[in-house]
């Protein structure tokens, strides 16, 4: 029903990176947060983007901000990288959802929530890698993947599930051979991140553990972070919760300083 050849289709059609993205993207890695904003300033999708993102309450800015140099300066250059990344997802998102009950904000709302709380756990982990920040923006990816898959094959599985109630990741793997986790290693090796970048989106699985330890302990941060934040009220309405099985005995060493953190009660 679901091949691989259509998974690696669907893959092929996460966008490139364009001229200014490409410049921007080098001069951040350079740590040139000022010339990187009068290069995005050149894109004007990007700063509607951006304009739209910022001013969300997740950012709790007091006043509207719309200038790309501010908004550059208020993320940092890690998070301005991630922010990018976000908007190269964005480009690639369905107008009009089939399969997943989801739609522009609470696409956007996802990917909001998964950068911020990412953002504050390596902060807190006393973490600065710009890659490993950008690394959360890799399931939001997958999921339009997903979706563009899925949405051909509703029928069958709706039929599926009423057989058996599992979750939609044993679905496509069961189904293609590979799970969620395992095409965000493919969009890694897309845009070119570092192996890591695709060893630690596989051990946020839960199944899949490292044997680096630093990657496996990052990982359990990770895959807490998705399983929180896919169990809130719209996520679970729009089925992506269904992606993610909690794997409680891996994470049960850092549980309580991850609900601390999110201020879980």
């Amino acid at each position: 029903m679901i091949t691989k050849q259509d998974i690696d289709l669907y893959i092929d059609r996460v966008p490139q990176t364009s001229k200014i993205l490409i410049k921007t993207l080098k001069l951040l890695n350079e740590g040139e947060l000022t010339l990187a904003a009068r290069v995005a300033e050149n894109d004007l999708s990007l700063n509607a983007y951006l304009t739209n993102l910022i001013n969300k309450p997740i950012y709790g800015l007091k006043n509207r901000v719309n200038k790309i140099p501010q908004i550059f300066g208020i993320l940092g250059i890690d998070a301005t990288q991630q922010t990018l990344y976000n908007y190269m997802i964005n480009l690639l998102s369905p107008k009009e959802w089939k399969f997943f009950k989801l739609n522009i904000t609470t696409f956007n709302n996802l990917q909001a929530e998964l950068s911020t709380n990412w953002k504050k756990i390596l902060i807190h982990l006393k973490i600065e890698d710009k890659n490993i920040e950008s690394a959360i923006a890799l399931l939001p990816s997958s999921i339009i993947v997903a979706e563009a898959i899925f949405k051909n094959h509703i029928e069958n599985i709706n039929a599926i599930r009423m057989v058996q109630d599992i979750d939609l990741n044993t679905i496509l793997k069961r189904l293609s051979g590979l799970d969620l986790f395992d095409i965000c290693e493919k969009i890694t090796l897309k845009w070119e991140m570092p192996q890591i970048v695709a060893q630690l989106i596989q051990s946020s699985s839960g199944t899949k553990p490292s044997s680096n330890r630093e990657i496996d302990t990052l990982a359990k941060w990770m895959h807490l972070l998705l399983f929180y934040t896919l169990s809130k009220k719209q996520f679970v309405e729009s089925q992506l919760n269904d992606f993610i099985d909690f794997q409680i005995d891996y994470v049960d060493d850092i549980y309580s300083d991850f609900a601390i953190l999110m201020d879980i009660s």
